[in-house]
């Protein structure tokens, strides 16, 4: 290679399957292998593997421009861009806070709904303990007064909601 100023590429395949290449200092395997494919007119490779490069390129360069873009709605690289390049941006970041407001706003709601039912569950189970508390209450001034347990009008221990109500018509004493 050095003596003959020749382009040289050699690539070896060990049994176990491991690959070593050398190439000339001037070229890479790459440049070796399309100048071989251009000079035997044997192909390589096909040209879908051509087109996936391409479009692996093509999404390089995307995801560059969205880094660019992204770097840009942090506040960075902004020197420059001119008034014009920074309208759109603007305007992303108005159209986002937005949304954030928007989204704090129906939390906050969620959570004052959650309070609120959990204010109502708090008074109904305060209002239950404090009639249990007083029937037994009653149960323990009976027991140390030592009367005997009688039979219980069951309908004092009912819940609120089961007591019959006189107020309904079919209730009314006919007069």
């Amino acid at each position: 290679s050095v003596l003959c100023d020749a382009q040289v590429s050699v690539v070896i395949f060990s049994s176990s399957g491991k690959m070593s290449e050398y190439c000339s200092s001037s070229t890479t395997l790459s440049q070796m292998l399309e100048r071989y494919q251009h000079n035997s007119g044997e192909k390589l490779w096909d040209a879908k593997h051509e087109n996936l490069s391409a479009e692996i390129d093509r999404i390089k360069k995307e995801n560059d421009n969205m880094q660019i873009e992204l770097r840009h709605l942090k506040g960075e690289d902004l020197n420059s861009l001119n008034p014009k390049e920074l309208i759109p941006i603007e305007d992303a970041l108005q159209n986002g806070l937005i949304s954030v407001r928007d989204k704090q706003m129906e939390f906050l709601k969620t959570l004052k709904k959650n309070e609120r039912l959990l204010e109502e569950e708090n008074k109904h189970l305060t209002y239950l303990l404090h009639h249990q508390e007083l029937a037994m209450d009653a149960n323990v001034r009976e027991m140390e007064l030592g009367y005997p347990p009688k039979d219980r009008d069951f309908a004092s221990q009912m819940p609120l909601a089961f007591h019959v109500q006189p107020i309904q018509p079919n209730l009314h004493e006919n007069n």
